[in-house]
C-alpha cells in the first residue's frame, strides 16, 4: 500500500502512536516514509502536536502538517471560532498523491473519528479516504463501550465503499479487567478478522529503541511486525 490512512474510533484512542508504529516499522525495512496530519487541533502555534510524537517515536522525517487550530474541537469547528480557513481536503489529496511519488509509504493520521467534520460542508477523513483510493487502518479502545464505536465505525466505512486495512487496539492496559478480555473477540468479530495489533498504553512515553521493539510486537505482518492476534487471544485465558 502506498497510503494509509488512520483513523479512531473516537479522540485519544492512540491514533498517533499507532500512526508512529507503522511509520517506524516501514523505515525498518528500508522504506520511504512520510506522514500527513492534515489537521492538528487543541495545539497552540509553538506547541508541540502529534507529528512531534511520530518524528519522536519513528525517527521519521518528512511529516506535513497542513493546518494547525487552538481549540481543542473538531476541525470544522475549530476553523470556525477562529475565523481561520477550513482545511479544504481536496487539496490535501493532491499533496497526498505527490507525496506517493517519491516516498513508499504515507501515513495519513486523522482528528478525531472517522467521521469528524472539517469543513462546513461535511467533508470527513472518510472522504479523504475515498479521494485516494486508500486502506483506512481504525484504532480502537479495549474497555467498556468501545464495541458500539468500533461496529459505528466499520458500519460507516463499509457503507462508502472503503477497504478495512484492520482494527488496532491503540492501548491494551496493563491489567486487562473481564470487559478488555472479553471484547477482544467481539472486536474481531466486528471486523470480520482477527485484530491487525494491539499496542502498550505506555507506548507513547518510550525511547525510540523501545518504541521500536513494542511496534515490531504489537503489529501485524501485513503492517510490518510479527503480532500474532491467536497468541495473544490465548494468553488471555484465565490460568487453570
Amino acid at each position: 500500500m502506498s497510503i494509509l490512512v488512520v483513523t479512531g474510533t473516537d479522540t485519544g484512542v492512540g491514533k498517533t502512536v499507532v500512526t508512529a508504529a507503522v511509520a517506524a516499522l516501514a523505515l525498518e525495512r528500508g522504506s520511504s516514509v512520510a506522514v500527513v496530519k492534515p489537521a492538528q487541533t487543541g495545539t497552540g502555534e509553538n506547541e508541540p502536536g502529534d507529528l512531534d510524537d511520530v518524528i519522536r517515536l519513528s525517527g521519521v522525517s518528512t511529516t506535513f502538517e497542513l493546518a494547525r487550530f487552538p481549540d481543542p474541537l473538531s476541525p470544522a469547528a475549530a476553523a470556525r471560532v477562529t475565523g481561520l480557513p477550513p482545511v479544504s481536503l481536496a487539496e490535501a489529496a493532491v499533496r497526498i498523491r505527490e507525496l506517493t511519488e517519491s516516498h513508499r509509504l504515507v501515513v495519513v493520521e486523522g482528528t478525531g473519528g472517522l467521521l469528524v467534520r472539517f469543513d462546513e460542508e461535511g467533508f470527513t477523513i472518510a472522504d479523504l479516504a475515498r479521494m485516494l483510493h486508500a486502506p483506512v487502518l481504525v484504532v480502537t479502545r479495549a474497555a467498556l463501550g468501545t464495541l458500539n464505536h468500533t461496529a459505528l465505525t466499520l458500519e460507516a466505512l463499509a457503507g462508502r465503499g472503503l477497504d478495512l486495512a484492520g482494527v488496532v487496539i491503540g492501548a491494551w492496559p496493563a491489567e486487562p479487567g473481564p470487559a478488555e478480555r472479553c471484547n477482544v473477540p467481539d472486536l474481531e468479530m466486528l471486523a470480520a478478522r482477527p485484530l491487525a495489533g494491539v499496542l502498550p498504553e505506555d507506548a507513547g512515553g518510550l525511547d525510540r529503541e523501545a518504541f521500536a521493539r513494542v511496534a515490531r510486537a504489537g503489529l501485524s505482518p501485513m503492517l510490518g511486525g510479527a503480532f500474532d492476534p491467536s497468541a495473544f487471544r490465548r494468553s488471555l485465558a484465565p490460568s487453570p
